[in-house]
């Protein structure tokens, strides 16, 4: 294959991480219609069908799953080593992303990242909200972040947060119908929101722990969500208890609008640790906001 045809293979590189023309098309500022040609072009200069298309998602046929193992990285690296040129400018470029949960995102990257980006202005991250463990080197990330340190071999986790508690809350009007639970066991007596994860498929399992006993709970309710924000919405309504981040409900609970219940069988955790590859080293762009993120107690 001619080098000018390089380009192919990154839209095709594009299309299989992301599982989506679309998506992929906006992450390479083209359209679908041109990127959708693209491939086709690829794949008839290859003689060999790398990508199903259905009316739902895009996935790698055994072909193309081979080709993406053996060329993301390299092209990863490429990237990587022209990025680190920034070092030799004045001022450091390049791109950032960053995998996460809407609560990471608001409670601690985003703050410190309205600090941060006016003083780089020639460095862009991206943060991509989602409830899944990804491998973020096959997806195409820099960095990801999530609770505890304890990560692969292969992986650096600086820590980004304080210790985290997680507490069950629900409105008053909620309460003025039902007795407050003592137990988690009584749970089963309440409506309750329910968090689905996108890297099970299944909903969360409430986390509980009292005189070293661990108790996952499974619990009931008419709602279900994806993130952490409609569910303390759904809470506030009355809709049903909620398990949320203390730090995220403590200002709600403080004026009275939601009211906190097992409370001595809510644990603490290790707070948010961003973590990333020890392959190679950060660009500069990336050091830097390791630094800015750095958890300092």
């Amino acid at each position: 294959m001619r080098r000018d045809n390089f380009s192919e293979l990154l839209a095709f590189i594009a299309v299989a991480r992301a599982r989506s023309f679309t998506a992929a098309a906006a992450q390479l500022r083209m359209s679908q219609p041109a990127l959708s040609y693209t491939i086709r072009e690829l794949e008839a200069k290859l003689g060999v069908r790398l990508l199903m298309r259905s009316t739902r998602n895009v996935s790698t046929t055994e072909a193309g799953q081979r080709l993406l193992d053996r060329l993301a990285p390299q092209f990863d690296e490429i990237e990587a080593q022209i990025q680190a040129l920034s070092e030799l400018r004045d001022k450091p470029m390049g791109r950032v992303r960053i995998t996460a949960i809407d609560y990471a995102i608001r409670s601690v990257l985003w703050p410190k990242l309205a600090k941060f980006l006016p003083r780089y202005p020639d460095i862009q991250v991206e943060l991509v909200n989602e409830y899944a463990s990804v491998d973020i080197a096959a997806c195409g990330y820099d960095a990801g972040v999530r609770f505890g340190e304890e990560l692969a071999q292969d992986m650096i986790s600086v820590r980004i947060g304080p210790d985290v508690r997680n507490t069950v809350v629900g409105a008053r009007s909620y309460f003025a119908r039902r007795a407050l639970p003592k137990t988690p066991h009584e749970l089963v007596e309440h409506t309750c929101i329910n968090l689905r994860t996108s890297t099970y498929g299944g909903l969360y399992e409430w986390e509980f722990v009292k005189d070293k006993r661990t108790l996952n709970a499974r619990v009931d309710g008419a709602l279900i969500f994806n993130n952490a924000y409609d569910i303390l919405e759904a809470a506030k309504a009355g809709f049903g208890l909620a398990y949320l981040p203390e730090d995220l409900v403590r200002p709600l609970v403080a004026k009275g609008q939601l009211v906190s219940v097992l409370e001595d069988w809510c644990p603490v955790w290790s707070g948010l640790h961003l973590y990333y590859p020890n392959r190679r080293q950060p660009s500069h762009a990336m050091a830097l906001l390791i630094d800015t993120l750095r958890y300092r107690a």
